[in-house]
């Protein structure tokens, strides 16, 4: 269904979307703060308010007035990915421009328009029927973007004004704008630097190329090393703990639809690649992965650099540990290290576990029946995504509850890339759906 959003929740989306609220620059502290304020307004009606927490602040709320119905927490983030190379956007990244359907911004996908649509259900809900059909607690940070690092003593302080049965997440993404689907899992991050260091100051090449080891030398031998030509990670132990993919699973893999030359086609390359024995969706949605994001040492100079490093991440999957695979990452550095340099890891903080839910869980059967609702010509899938959400492993670790991933994001509007978009009829859509989850929510009372 193509659904006409209301000019409020759009004009909402607009003024959200102004607001530069990029969490990882300190130029845009100001803008964090005016972004959650702007939450904090939208959530009037429970309450809604900005709370300290040891980096940017995060807002809640709470309407309560539905005794003996089920509580949910409602989750999103405000803040946005950097916009990078501003002169790859068709418009400035922090002007909303809606042409063809779409909403073009920062942040437009990831997280504001599926934020906007989990609050404007509630406003919508109650200014039709004067009430909600459960009780709901909002939460929504500011550090989704930098992985959350604030978040773990923030949900232990609050512990008990955030108690519910489940966590409804706006943040993830649905699998494709054609098929509504339902994501039931989400990789774990584990994030990490490379330091090659050499001599004590950078060196004219020319006197001193060939006497001594070059850090950038270095550094490409030791990434060189993470993988065989075959796409396998080769670091000993890093595949130890991964759970066996079962044949159900692989079954229910393969009825999702999905062309090989078609995602070859839309990503631009002459060919895929990757761990052998498994189909391109397998190794997408299910395998762990060790992925060199950046290489500098140097510039475009005579120099040998005094020290290359290299940003370094890996998605990881149901049964790794980020401690685990952090300690045989360092223990294969060790090991190819070449003489005439020092080598180090340096780990990020934020590194989460793989989340899951089960499919045959009680909310999971209440989203894809929500979206049989909204989307009465298509059955809903059961999909798995790449990405990481750090917050669904913390609400199971620290409020021991689950969190249902039921985002009107789709994965291919750009997410932290040049003109990212939001399809504007998902917000009506969007809106449609949680309405009814929270109503199925409410009437079948899923055990967390």
């Amino acid at each position: 269904m193509a659904a006409t959003p209301s000019s409020e929740a759009v004009a909402g989306l607009e003024r959200f979307l102004a607001i530069p609220s990029v969490s990882v620059d300190p130029a845009h502290r100001g803008d964090m703060r005016r972004a959650a304020e702007w939450v904090a307004d939208q959530l009037a009606f429970a309450g809604g308010r900005v709370v300290e927490t040891d980096g940017h602040p995060a807002v809640v709320g709470e309407w309560l007035d539905a005794p003996g119905a089920p509580t949910i927490l409602v989750y999103g983030h405000y803040d946005v990915q950097p916009p990078g190379d501003e002169t790859e956007w068709e418009t400035p990244p922090f002007e909303p421009s809606i042409r063809d359907g779409r909403i073009y911004a920062r942040g437009a996908t990831d997280d504001k328009g599926p934020v906007v649509v989990a609050l404007q259900t509630a406003k919508t809900l109650l200014a039709d029927e004067g009430a909600l059909p459960l009780n709901v607690r909002f939460l929504i940070e500011g550090e989704e973007e930098i992985g959350s690092p604030s978040l773990p003593a923030f949900l232990e302080q609050q512990r008990d004004a955030l108690g519910c049965d489940l966590v409804v997440s706006a943040d993830g993404a649905m699998w494709r704008p054609t098929e509504p689907s339902v994501a039931v899992a989400a990789k774990g991050l584990l994030a990490l630097d490379l330091v090659v260091e050499g001599p004590r100051t950078d060196l004219h090449s020319g006197r001193h190329g060939g006497a001594v080891q070059n850090p950038n030398h270095a550094l490409a031998r030791i990434v060189a090393s993470l993988h065989r030509d075959d796409g396998t990670v080769a670091v000993d132990g890093f595949y130890d703990d991964v759970e066996a993919l079962g044949d159900a699973d692989r079954e229910a893999l393969s009825r999702v639809p999905f062309e090989d030359e078609t995602y070859r086609s839309e990503v631009g390359v002459g060919a895929l690649h990757g761990e052998p024995g498994f189909t391109t969706l397998e190794r997408l949605w299910t395998r762990p992965t060790l992925e060199v994001n950046e290489l500098r040492g140097g510039g475009p100079f005579t120099v040998i650099p005094r020290v290359a490093r290299a940003h370094v991440t890996s998605r990881l999957v149901p049964g790794q540990r980020p401690e685990r695979v952090l300690a045989a990452i360092e223990a294969h550095v060790t090991r190819f290290a070449p003489p005439g340099v020092e080598v180090r890891v340096e780990s990020h903080p934020g590194a989460v576990p793989a989340y899951a839910i089960a499919a045959d869980h009680p909310a999971v059967e209440a989203a894809a029946n929500a979206l049989r609702a909204v989307y009465a010509d298509q059955e809903p899938l059961l999909v798995r995504i790449g990405g990481t959400l750090p917050a669904a492993a913390l609400f199971e670790r620290i409020l021991g509850v689950k969190t249902l991933l039921f985002s009107f994001s789709t994965a291919d509007e750009a997410l932290h890339a040049p003109n990212e978009f939001f399809r504007l009829h998902r917000l009506a859509e969007g809106i449609a759906a949680w309405t009814e989850l929270w109503r199925l929510l409410a009437r079948d009372r899923p055990a967390a």
